[in-house]
């Protein structure tokens, strides 16, 4: 028995299934690293716990053909969103008890495959329940709910534990309430989306498709990527252009939080929230939504340098907070800003690079194995940070974060010699 197919309102279903996208993924990337640190682990402990969480993102490519095999894209919306769920009640749960690093990373864990899942399956699910036209439209709508749910996520929520670190006096019982408030959100979400999805009349299972097809398709499509010209600098780029900003992505709310006496800026919880997850935010859109104008205008090749230089530059700015330990919040906040201004603006040469380098048959397959290794290069240096903050101090540290920028800086030249002027220009 087949479904009706139900027309609904894109505006139904669209700024809620991009936010429930944007959620998990704040929550493994960025609320982990500022709740670990506030239960009181180690940046070492800290950088190397959260860094292997980027693992689904990592690998995700290489089961996303697999979605397709089995059940529906909207079937397993709903199913991921239920674990989601599920990873945040497990989480809030065992926050208070003795062993909860152990069985909170496990469900961290949970939390982080299904977030990946999903991602697969909402983006197929976009392309199978709106026409061409409708894609167009929404694509700056759900990007936008997207980057809301950061704000919600590493802006809001991060207050609000702060106020509750305050008002109950404990820790853990404050970080366990947010995600019981992220598990109650994530169960009504799933309900919503189980009412009110599409059926679209194109969300089936393939007919004919095995494993074996699928295997056989995945190699192709993989052994093609690798037969890319300039492969080398293709991979020179992937993995350095974002090599500083990758380790300090995990030592900067740690940083903020800590106290005087460990060469931090000593700022409450809340603060941290409004600062990074608020107007961080507020900044790194800004820097988006410029270098998307510009490029748009002058092409990619005018703009790669100078976005290699934004994502990059801005990093001395902790250099110098390190130094000279700030207690100005408004400095603090401004400084922050810049550096997530130069990351929004610099960032959108990745995403436009990985588009170049997708050009060709198997287009949206290469794109996902960019986003692969994409997510490798943040793993990858993330891991040691905490441990080679903790062994040579935080300015230290800051200032070999902008060392490691120069290979980025040095890839993106290399790379503007061998790109079109026409590339990324509106025609």
């Amino acid at each position: 028995m087949t479904t009706p197919t139900i027309k609904r309102n894109p505006w139904s279903w669209i700024p809620t299934l991009y936010f429930a996208e944007g959620l998990p993924y704040v929550a493994v990337m960025t609320i982990a690293v500022i709740m670990y640190k506030r239960l009181g682990l180690s940046n070492t402990e800290i950088a190397l716990y959260t860094s292997w969480l980027y693992l689904p993102w990592t690998i995700k490519p290489l089961w996303s053909p697999f979605v397709d095999l089995v059940k529906t894209k909207r079937s397993w919306i709903i199913a991921m969103q239920g674990f989601i769920a599920a990873g945040f009640a497990g989480i809030a749960f065992f926050i208070p008890m003795t062993h909860y690093v152990q069985f909170t990373l496990a469900f961290f864990w949970l939390l982080a495959f299904s977030s990946a899942t999903h991602d697969i399956a909402a983006d197929g699910f976009y392309m199978l329940g709106l026409n061409n036209k409708e894609q167009s439209f929404f694509v700056g709508i759900r990007n936008t709910f997207y980057r809301l749910a950061n704000i919600f996520g590493q802006g809001i929520l991060v207050m609000l534990a702060g106020w509750l670190e305050t008002s109950q006096g404990n820790i853990p019982l404050a970080w366990s309430i947010t995600f019981y408030l992220l598990a109650g959100l994530f169960l009504a979400l799933t309900l919503y989306h189980r009412f009110i999805l599409p059926h679209p009349d194109s969300d089936v299972k393939r007919p004919g498709l095995t494993a074996g097809k699928l295997l056989e398709d995945f190699l192709l499509t993989f052994v093609t990527f690798f037969k890319k010209k300039h492969l080398g600098l293709m991979f020179f780029f992937l993995l350095t252009y974002r090599l500083g900003e990758s380790q300090l992505a995990k030592i900067a709310s740690p940083f903020l939080l800590d106290t005087a006496e460990k060469g931090g800026l000593s700022l409450s919880t809340a603060t941290v929230g409004m600062i990074y997850g608020t107007i961080g935010v507020v900044a790194l859109l800004l820097g988006g939504i410029i270098s998307g104008f510009l490029v748009s205008r002058d092409g990619f090749k005018k703009w790669i340098l100078p976005m290699a230089l934004a994502i990059n530059i801005p990093d001395l700015l902790y250099v110098w907070m390190a130094a000279t330990t700030p207690d100005n919040t408004i400095l603090i906040a401004s400084c922050v800003a810049i550096e997530q201004l130069g990351y929004g603006f610099g960032f959108t040469a990745y995403m436009l690079y990985l588009i170049y380098i997708a050009e060709g048959e198997h287009k949206t397959a290469h794109y996902a194995i960019g986003t692969g290794f994409m997510a490798l290069g943040m793993m990858l240096p993330g891991m040691p940070a905490g441990w080679i903050q903790e062994h040579i101090g935080y300015t230290h540290f800051f200032i070999w974060v902008c060392i490691c920028t120069l290979p980025g800086i040095i890839a993106a030249l290399m790379i503007r010699n061998r790109l079109e002027d026409s590339f990324g220009k509106k025609q």
